[in-house]
């Protein structure tokens, strides 16, 4: 990719979309209103896991000509015959046909289905079927639930045994891999070549995204104990992991160009970046899987002239000193490696999120973002001891201070963290300036600070 087509993603003007939402807002509301079972459970879901209905509907099916006329008027146009889409935010699409469904989606189908006391006959797809749904709630709006493991249909396609045969050995390859190596170098190479397997045994890269997705989400949760209470209230309601906003990579400089080459092949395009400025020392290249719609930051130390660069795909030569995310890969590896996820951002009603998770004991950061479009914070993170050795080449390299360097010998370094994240207006963008101070925050060199801010939450 040369330097021009890289700018033209560099700085996305992401708006919110007022009108566009009330439309969309005002539309489901009426629809619940003639639901009371679909009605109740929003409640319901709201109450238990602090999440919005509005955050997982997935497609709508309308069949009248009211409906056509509103959400053109708000922005919606028809992308494909039959299909209506705004492109301007984070809404979802609207398809004409001749029974009005809200389809919402889930994580698993089955689990849903047990959790509702459904007819596990009445699903539709077998297990690891590209998608599956079932209808939940019946009534003159029905609403339905489904599951996508990287299709963007919009019903579920012709059963294959052995494509869904091959995605349980992919899941399992995915989640069995190994993640330590003798260098780095090695580990990137057994990893690209796994991705590679998997996108030719399945015949596509949006298969293999989707289940690689399923494995590194449950090697962070085994970590983050934040995630872990949360995953166990959201699938008491049968939703799962279907509320991400995006999932998070560190990478040290010397190794970033291959980490952004394999998430190229799971089907990632670079969509914007991301820069936290100087004192932070960090940026990211945020990458779009347009078929399933996954986001994912990869975040990199970046010197400011480095901005104007091809950066995700040009060598970065060492920095007199590491920053944030060049410290986290050299206490616990790579992101993509061994550490794992740095953390998910999942959709939530930030007040109820945070109200919640305080009465379990899990407390939140002070929000980095705290606008009426978008809230971010993070959970003051879990901890994971460091190989001392490891601690002991940053100390002699000049990377970490003495005091901080025998911190974190003796107690660790954070490794995870579950975000709390709420988007209002259908916002898809980020608050560029506010990510700064809470990334100096997670500097490993300022974990004395943060534990003391920690301690001093009530």
């Amino acid at each position: 990719m040369g330097a021009a087509r890289h700018l033209a993603y560099r700085d996305r003007d992401w708006q919110p979309q007022p009108d566009a939402e009330a439309t969309f807002r005002q539309w489901l509301a009426e629809r619940l209103a003639r639901n009371p079972a679909a009605s109740a459970f929003a409640e319901a879901l709201m109450e238990g896991t602090a999440i919005r209905l509005r955050d997982l509907v997935d497609h709508v099916v309308f069949a009248d000509t009211q409906t056509r006329a509103a959400i053109e008027a708000a922005g919606w146009s028809e992308a494909e015959p039959g299909v209506w889409r705004n492109p301007a935010g984070l809404f979802p699409p609207f398809l004409a046909g001749d029974a009005e469904t809200v389809w919402l989606r889930v994580e698993a189908v089955a689990v849903f289905a047990g959790a509702h006391g459904l007819d596990p006959a009445a699903i539709e797809g077998e297990p690891l079927a590209p998608l599956r749904r079932v209808l939940a709630f019946p009534g003159e709006t029905a609403f339905g639930v489904l599951e996508r493991n990287g299709s963007p249909a919009f019903a579920p396609l012709a059963d294959n045994p052995e494509e869904r045969r091959t995605a349980r050995i992919t899941l399992q390859r995915f989640r069995a891999r190994r993640r330590q190596f003798d260098t780095v170098e090695a580990g990137l190479a057994h990893t690209e070549a796994l991705v590679d397997e998997a996108i030719a045994a399945l015949g596509s890269p949006h298969r293999a995204c989707a289940l690689w997705l399923l494995a590194e989400r449950e090697y962070w949760q085994a970590r983050c104990h934040a995630a872990r209470v949360q995953k166990a209230r959201q699938d008491a309601l049968g939703v799962g992991w279907a509320n991400i906003d995006h999932h998070t990579y560190d990478s040290s400089r010397a190794h970033y160009q291959h980490t952004i080459a394999i998430l190229e092949k799971l089907g990632y395009e670079l969509r914007e970046m991301l820069y936290a400025g100087d004192m932070a020392g960090w940026g990211s290249q945020v990458l779009e899987q347009p078929v399933i719609g996954s986001t994912i930051f990869a975040d990199v130390d970046l010197a400011p002239h480095e901005v104007d660069l091809d950066f995700a795909h040009e060598p970065l030569p060492p920095l007199e000193k590491h920053r944030r995310a060049g410290i986290l890969c050299a206490l616990h590896g790579e992101s993509i490696l061994e550490q794992g996820l740095n953390h998910v951002a999942c959709f939530y009603d930030q007040k109820a999120m945070r109200a919640q998770m305080a009465g379990l004991g899990i407390r939140m950061m002070p929000p980095f973002s705290d606008m009426p479009h978008l809230y971010q914070e993070l959970t003051f993170g879990d901890w994971a001891p460091v190989d001392p050795a490891r601690v002991d080449a940053l100390e002699a390299a000049g990377h970490l201070p003495a005091d901080e360097a025998e911190r974190i010998r003796a107690e660790g370094a954070i490794i995870t963290h579950l975000e709390n994240i709420e988007r209002n207006d259908g916002y898809k963008g980020f608050n560029k300036p506010g990510i700064d101070g809470v990334l100096q925050k997670l500097d490993p060199r300022r974990y004395g600070q943060l534990k003391a801010e920690q301690a001093a939450v009530v």
